[in-house]
């Protein structure tokens, strides 16, 4: 009898885990500066899990660092997308400092952050907070055949991640069937997605900014936290609203749309150094130098 090496070798068998590559979809979209617009829904519904939600009240510093937290936060999902092998250790260390965290609720219930359930529903909120975004900042929307190439893109990020294949649906309808089942039998309308809205509404000063600065720092930063907060309600699902209380109108539909439309032109116009986030930006450049040194090479004399 063949030994399993010999019966299926290894250069058949598909790494579970590797980086995301330029020309996927994650590549084009996850690193424009709209990050910041769609993916306030996708945490909002992550802290409304009760694992999430309860570890991050304990352990995060959102309500103290927004600022401080935010960076760190994009620039780990930056360097999922952007960073090559760089991205499969980012996922290594993102697992190992999760591995300790326990926290508590109030009914002694303990949860873990590593939970398989808590740990999926992160990267499961990205599809959901990408497609909705197109809706609206986006000159086109995302078609049926585009969602699901988006999703299949997301299904290895969730891997790189390593998120429990018992986890990840097959396909994107597999997957609207588990984000409906989660959103109405897990999410709960729990303190820290109010704590966090609040946050948004009322973006704190950096810790480091000297205490003098810090009027200026609320005058400046009024109404880009009412438009983050805006987005970030209208962008959530009806469902999701509804178990939080959150009031949206046709009114406000309306409003968001208009915005939608403005940022769907606007953004395409700018120079794709500021259209990028920076670790974005710099990895697309490299690509491009990369590719411009090889055809270099293909033709050089011999």
């Amino acid at each position: 009898m063949p030994s399993l090496s010999q019966a299926v070798p290894l250069r058949e068998v598909p790494a579970r885990r590797r980086p995301i590559e330029p020309g996927m979809r994650l590549w084009d979209d996850v690193g424009l500066i709209t990050f910041s617009l769609t993916a306030g829904s996708a945490f909002l519904l992550q802290t409304m899990h009760p694992a999430i939600g309860t570890v991050v009240a304990e352990h995060s510093v959102y309500k103290t660092d927004a600022i401080g937290r935010a960076d760190r936060s994009i620039a780990s999902v930056m360097t999922w997308i952007y960073g090559g092998q760089e991205g499969l250790a980012e996922g290594d260390r993102l697992r190992a400092m999760h591995a300790k965290l326990r926290s508590t609720d109030e009914q002694g219930v303990t949860y873990h952050a590593l939970a398989s359930n808590a740990w999926a529903w992160v990267p499961l909120t990205a599809p959901y907070s990408y497609v909705v975004g197109a809706k609206y900042f986006s000159r086109e929307p995302y078609s049926d055949e585009e969602a699901e190439a988006f999703y299949q893109e997301t299904v290895q990020l969730m891997r790189n991640l390593h998120v429990a294949e018992k986890e990840i649906p097959a396909t994107y309808d597999e997957y609207l069937e588990k984000f409906d089942e989660v959103m109405n039998d897990t999410l709960v309308a729990h303190q820290t997605a109010y704590d966090y809205l609040a946050t948004l509404r009322r973006i704190p000063p950096p810790p480091q900014l000297h205490p003098a600065l810090r009027p200026l720092w609320r005058v400046g930063m009024h109404y880009p936290g009412k438009v983050q907060h805006f987005v970030t309600v209208g962008t959530t699902p009806d469902a999701a609203r509804r178990k939080l209380g959150l009031k949206w109108s046709t009114t406000d539909e309306v409003a968001l749309r208009a915005l939608g439309w403005a940022v769907a032109r606007a953004v395409p116009m700018l120079p794709e150094r500021v259209r990028y986030f920076p670790i974005a930006f710099q990895a697309r450049k490299a690509n491009r130098e990369q590719a411009r040194l090889q055809r270099m090479l293909e033709h050089r004399p011999m």
